[in-house]
């Protein structure tokens, strides 16, 4: 073990300022603290985070307990040189080493093979020879090498198990958190004689469930012999089966919806090739059976509009930039979008131009190619106003290929350095929206929205230096109103289907974003346009996914973890539905509802994921019937793959390879 004198200070500094700082006093508790290195119990690759006051991950859906919970239940216990404790989930190991500072013998069990072998190889390693670590269900605890001195349960139970308070010699302790599977009480239990004990609370903790008889249920059992009543069971029973997505009857099963205005059509990852086929599904039927004529997409305005002008037969702009040339490619440069784009301009043939089907970007990232759409938009209609544009666009100029830098000047050298310009130059292409129109109607649209975007896109990437809640509820707005333009500009039979992140489409007032401030796009479409909005959530319990482990990092193949057995998704799994949509509007049954209505965690991934912290960094909890209002369920999912650099003209009049011209060779 590489125990360097960095990480004794980060140990000391831990100890002195999470453990002693907040009140722990029992010196031998401190000492041990200091002494077992935190960081060879961790993944390697979380060693950085090993001294940080909070829990870890460490596989099989465990975590290692923050520093100062484990220190809180060692002094609680009142371990002595000569005692003998059980611990009941030993996970990677860590309590129970500490423990073996204080105590003459532990006795430590874990359910889970890997991490009981894991645990073992790390006590070999490290020296602590009183320290046995065995596989087993710790909720019958051992009765075999009872009495115990202390014992110390790593895993919230619904009730203190009996057996655990009988095995406590008279004048030992046993703590334990009691409560539900989210949230519990830390319980110190002092028996005080062979049938009278005493308790008391000593906080609020967090605590994977604790599983086994007595405590709550293996969600890994299998289902079959579970009543009808479980969760799972209710789930199989009142979901639609879907069969693949290229049949045309995926598509059919979504008619239910078809009477909204908008269908808010979301994912769970943004690397996900059934997500997207599911979804291409979904809007080819919506298109064709019950007329939608605008697919809005969680893209910039600028790339989208490449496929807008291929799927209407538009000419192209020359001397544009390349379209989804930036990170991350793979989400727009597809198979998958590919064939749709196909459908879509076949579908279009023939009809008069008012009735065509449009593709949109609602997004506002791409600040620099919408500064290129509006100028060269007015080089062609005004070529004295484009003159006038590049001159109040100039102030942005030296951010344009980086314009989060921007950001970072904004707050040194005004918040609102460009703000007036950017605002003018928009009121000025509204204002001459009729002289606009007469000349070049059928491009206005797109010259105005990019306005709009240049202005919010600015605010944007100034506010994001801030952190919080405020650029993340600019750029969901940004969306929300380029909807409604759309809309607005469609007409009042105008019908959207969205592509968006589940983030972004589920309503954040039942998610942990809503608590923290933040709005989103489900939500703001809910109370924008009332009944006239439905929102359909995707999600997948395990298989690969197409992501960086990096902002800008190359693409990756990379395995999802199978759900944790606390999240929504699992629940799901256990279900045994392989391809599924469970409809969560009134159709849904009381005892259901009731059931889903429950807070659990549900995981998101985005271009970047992160395995190895997937609790902390792609887990959140939620109420799915108050987030959405159907979910598509792909219990085993696969890899987006990208298209080649120099892919084949999707023109089919065209032959050949068309390179650094994507996404349809014009």
């Amino acid at each position: 073990m590489n125990d360097s004198a960095d990480k004794a200070q980060d140990r000391e500094d831990m100890v002195r300022l999470q453990i002693a700082g907040r009140g722990i006093e029992d010196e031998r508790v401190l000492s041990a603290m200091r002494s077992v290195p935190r960081h060879a119990f961790v993944p390697h690759n979380l060693g950085e985070f090993a001294y940080q006051d909070g829990p870890l991950p460490i596989g099989e859906g465990q975590t290692i307990s923050q520093p100062y919970i484990v220190a809180a239940m060692m002094e609680a216990a009142r371990i002595e040189r000569a005692s003998k404790v059980l611990e009941i989930g030993a996970g990677s190991g860590y309590a129970a080493a500490v423990a073996g500072k204080l105590a003459a013998q532990v006795i430590a069990v874990e359910r889970h093979h890997t991490l009981v072998n894991s645990a073992r190889e790390r006590m070999r390693a490290l020296g602590y020879h009183n320290v046995d670590i065995r596989e087993g269900d710790g909720c019958d605890g051992l009765a075999e090498e009872a009495p115990f001195d202390a014992i110390l349960v790593a895993a919230g139970a619904p009730v203190v198990p009996e057996k655990l308070k009988e095995q406590l010699k008279i004048g030992g302790r046993l703590v334990i958190p009691v409560g539900d599977e989210r949230l519990q009480e830390l319980q110190v239990i002092l028996r005080e004689g062979e049938n009278r004990y005493s308790e008391k609370s000593i906080g609020k903790v967090r605590f994977v469930p604790l599983v086994g008889q007595g405590a709550w249920p293996d969600p890994d059992a299998a289902d079959e012999e579970q009543p009808d009543s479980t969760l799972p069971a209710m789930i199989r029973k009142q979901s639609v089966p879907l069969p693949d997505p290229h049949d045309p009857d995926f598509g059919a099963a979504f008619d239910r919806y078809a009477d909204r205005r908008i269908v808010l059509l979301g994912e769970s990852s943004h690397g996900t090739r059934e997500f997207y086929r599911a979804r291409a599904a979904i809007t080819r039927h919506l298109v064709e059976k019950h007329g939608f004529s605008i697919v809005a997409v969680e893209a910039d305005w600028p790339d989208a509009g490449a496929i807008d002008r291929f799927i209407r037969d538009r000419p192209s702009l020359d001397g544009r930039a390349e379209p989804f040339a930036r990170f991350p490619r793979w989400m727009w440069r597809n198979p998958e979008i590919a064939e749709l784009a196909r459908w879509l301009r076949d579908r279009n043939r023939g009809l008069d131009e008012d009735s065509k089907t449009g593709f949109y970007g609602l997004d506002l990232y791409n600040m620099t190619a919408s500064i290129d759409e509006v100028l060269a938009y007015l080089d062609h209609v005004d070529p004295d106003a484009a003159e006038v544009a590049r001159e109040r666009y100039g102030c942005l100029t030296p951010w344009q290929h980086d314009p989060a830098s921007y950001g970072r000047s904004a707050l040194s050298m005004g918040f609102a350095q460009c703000e007036s310009d950017v605002v003018s130059q928009l009121t000025q292409l509204l204002e001459q929206r009729l002289e606009y129109e007469a000349s070049d109607g059928a491009y206005f649209l797109d010259a105005v929205q990019n306005a709009r975007l240049i202005a919010s896109a600015e605010k944007y990437y100034r506010i994001m230096y801030y952190g919080g809640s405020e650029s993340w509820n600019l750029r969901d707005s940004h969306m929300c109103d380029t909807l409604t333009h759309l809309l607005d500009h469609g007409g009042p039979d105008a019908k959207a289907v969205v592509w968006a992140h589940n983030s972004h489409i589920g309503d954040a007032r039942a998610t942990e974003m809503g608590r923290s401030g933040e709005h989103n796009l489900g939500q703001l479409c809910r109370e924008r346009f009332g009944d006239d909005v439905v929102s359909i959530g995707f999600g997948t319990h395990t298989g690969t996914v197409s992501a960086a482990s990096r902002w800008g990092g190359e693409r990756e193949v990379k395995r999802v973890a199978p759900s944790r057995e606390d999240s929504y998704e699992h629940q799901f799994h256990l279900s045994g539905c392989d391809r599924c949509l469970l409809d969560l509007g009134p159709s849904l049954s009381a005892d259901l509802r009731s059931a889903l209505e429950k807070p659990r965690i549900e995981r998101f991934i985005g271009v970047i994921y992160r395995p190895e912290t997937e609790l902390l960094s792609h887990y959140s909890e939620a109420v799915l019937t108050d987030q959405f209002d159907g979910l598509v369920w792909f219990d085993t999912t696969t890899a987006l793959e990208p298209l080649p650099e120099n892919p084949v003209s999707l023109d089919d009049d065209a032959a050949g390879a068309v390179p650094d011209t994507f996404p349809f060779g014009v």
